[in-house]
């Protein structure tokens, strides 16, 4: 699950990269959500797709609203979002190992991606994002608020969820608030976080 050395960065998404290319396309779970939160920016504003996927359906708000950078550990899924989007700057790398483009940001969205890491990449990823935040500017992501493992539905793989508690902590130490938390149509939790 971990990346080291010789694993597999994508933590066994590039494996499954082009089933979830397809059937991404049908789905708009969240996008209600994302919207929501990305209409609060200016028109303009520099945002942050982390662990992009391949760009549908959540990413197409962002893009209706400012300047789009995108991360993905999967080289299909990267590819697919690049040309999907042929304006964004589109890197293939692992969130917890990333510089995120040596840039600072209004918002951040990490759909899907934290608890796919163990708990030192989730802290790392927390860490990493808080300081490419501007001041006033949001991270939005999901995560179980229930601490718990299982095995991810396309990968697989062991996801990691370290609870509430665990993320408020984390989120505190890094010097982003909880500002708002949602539920969307497919279960998933969000915390929504603010650099104040």
């Amino acid at each position: 699950m971990s990346n080291q050395p010789g694993s597999d960065p994508s933590n066994g998404w590039e494996a499954v990269a082009p089933v979830f290319i397809r059937e991404g396309r049908s789905s708009r779970v969240g996008v209600g959500v994302v919207t929501s939160w990305v209409n609060r920016f200016p028109p303009g504003s520099t945002l942050l797709d982390l662990g992009c996927g391949p760009g549908v359906p959540r990413s197409e708000p962002l893009h209706a609203r400012g300047s789009v950078f995108a991360i993905d550990a999967s080289p299909s899924l990267a590819r697919a979002y690049q040309e999907r989007f042929p304006a964004a700057l589109v890197a293939c790398e692992a969130a917890e190992h990333s510089a995120l483009f040596g840039r600072q940001f209004d918002g951040v969205l990490a759909w899907g991606l934290l608890f796919l890491l163990p708990g030192a990449g989730q802290q790392e990823v927390i860490r990493r994002v808080a300081a490419a935040l501007k001041q006033g500017g949001s991270f939005l992501f999901t995560a179980p608020w229930q601490a718990g493992t299982w095995a991810d539905n396309s990968t697989g793989r062991e996801s990691v969820s370290l609870g509430d508690a665990a993320y408020r902590a984390l989120l505190a130490a890094a010097g982003l608030t909880v500002v708002r938390e949602h539920e969307d149509e497919g279960e998933n939790h969000y915390y929504e976080t603010l650099k104040p």
